[in-house]
């Protein structure tokens, strides 16, 4: 069976200035390296990694919002070459309109579909009741929560009905508790919709609980070292986060992650140390 999402073989590098030696030419730097993963229609995956491994940039392919240097990204056996409503995105900052009301954003995308203005209006009232946010339609993003500004974005993400959603660590900026309720919300609306998920995330705990299978990355260039299945019945414990099981399995994606964790630290004070010492 085709996989909806199929990373092949696919490497990204960017172009380097250093700001404190303008006159030096640019160095190349590698992103990614060599990543392949397949993944399939209605999935919930998580991908963990150490910071500055290439989970952003992974996402922002995966989006149309830049081109690998090489290797495929392919959409149900299509390569993805740019941009599409076929994939809504996610980001931890809410990047809501603040002059339009929470239902003005949710049909802002809609518009760009081109959909009669009734049924934008009806459309974005479903998915507002759908994230939990019935009443709220009329308020302006500064008149609502962080917790409920994101459920404007996931809202606003999914009322286009894309096949997949991309988010990119949405609930890293929220408090904890608000955290763990949007945790709750999510894998509702995802068991509701069936929508094909594809969640980057700097929490193990947050990558266990929601995913049905985690990817864990490499420190740069970032690849993808393994993929952990996780087998939860999240139906049957009332606190699944202490049921001794999620504990092996966080154990499990600890262990694959500590070591680059290691070598991403070190990597960071190498740069930092080259750099101080260029400007002496």
């Amino acid at each position: 069976m085709t996989p909806k999402l199929r990373l092949e073989h696919v490497r990204h590098e960017f172009t380097v200035r250093d700001p404190d030696h303008p006159r030096r030419p640019p160095t190349r730097f590698t992103a990614l390296e060599d990543v392949t993963l397949d993944i399939g229609a209605g999935e919930f995956l998580v991908l963990v990694g150490p910071s500055g491994c290439g989970k952003s940039t992974l996402l922002d392919l995966l989006g149309g919002l830049a081109r690998p240097s090489s290797g495929r990204i392919l959409l149900d056996g299509a390569p993805v070459t740019g941009p599409g409503l076929d994939r809504g995105l996610v980001f931890q900052q809410y990047a809501l309109l603040p002059w339009r009301t929470a239902r003005g954003n949710v049909e802002f995308g809609l518009e760009a579909k081109g959909i009669p203005r009734r049924e934008r209006s009806q459309r974005a009232r479903e998915y507002l009741e759908l994230v939990g946010l019935s009443g709220f339609e009329e308020h302006y993003p500064h008149e609502l929560s962080g917790g409920m500004r994101q459920r404007v974005a996931i809202a606003r993400s999914l009322a286009f009905d894309p096949e997949v959603l991309l988010m990119d660590e949405p609930f890293a900026a929220l408090d904890a508790q608000t955290r763990e309720t949007l945790q709750d919300e999510l894998l509702r609306i995802w068991e509701r919709t069936a929508k094909t998920v594809l969640f980057v995330t700097h929490s193990i705990d947050e990558a266990v609980y929601l995913g049905q299978r985690v990817a864990v990355m490499t420190s740069r260039p970032g690849r993808i070292k393994t993929v952990i299945d996780i087998d939860l019945d999240r139906g049957a414990a009332e606190d699944l986060r202490s049921d001794p099981a999620f504990g092996k399995y966080r154990h499990t994606v600890w262990a694959e992650l500590r070591g680059e964790v290691t070598a991403a630290q070190h990597l960071e004070r190498t740069a930092t140390t080259r750099k101080d010492r260029s400007r002496d």
